[in-house]
């Protein structure tokens, strides 16, 4: 190693000793997400109200860590639950087993299954970490965890993260605006 690179390399290190620490108070403060974020899943709704997933399964077929389980069931005519001939009965993901890579969202005909942008999923509860239907639909404000201790506390559900833009996959949600700098 010359002298020279030794002296380059060390400059480095010290502008990087006298500078500020960029450290963001997490708790306090909103976390700014990248727009590629894969976040908690969401299922999605026509304007009209009626679900976008037809329950074909193509996710649960896409999903290399064998996360999701879906049971379709007719639709019925007369009280329709999506704009397709079945629904998605049953639809599960088990979180513990979700590797987050989105390819169910790729795989989705419909542009059912998105990737969200809540990440505080953490918890004690195994039976937490298994996300019905019920738990992603798009009118459905933060996760499990988030929501049971709003509950407990009789306090607004905070999430931790702030939108970076608006998603259109996301229909028929107020998304949270970011708050102005």
């Amino acid at each position: 190693m010359s002298i020279a690179a030794l002296a380059q390399s060390m400059g480095i290190t010290l502008k990087a000793l006298f500078s500020k620490p960029v450290t963001i108070p997490y708790p306090d403060a909103p976390v700014p997400l990248k727009p590629r974020f894969h976040g908690r899943h969401v299922l999605t709704r026509h304007p009209n109200g009626l679900e976008k997933c037809i329950g074909c399964s193509l996710c649960a077929a896409a999903c290399p860590a064998y996360a999701i389980y879906v049971e379709a069931a007719e639709n019925d005519p007369n009280n329709p639950v999506s704009a397709g001939e079945r629904y998605a009965r049953v639809y599960e993901i088990n979180m513990l087993r979700c590797i987050f890579c989105g390819l169910c969202e790729e795989a989705c005909p419909t542009g059912a299954v998105v990737m969200g942008y809540d990440f505080e999923m953490a918890d004690y509860r195994y039976s937490d970490f298994v996300y019905g239907k019920e738990d992603m639909l798009v009118e459905v404000e933060g996760t499990k965890p988030q929501r049971r201790e709003a509950a407990y506390t009789g306090k607004p559900i905070k999430s931790g993260y702030t939108v970076p833009y608006l998603r259109p996959e996301l229909e028929g949600v107020k998304l949270p605006k970011p708050p102005r700098r």
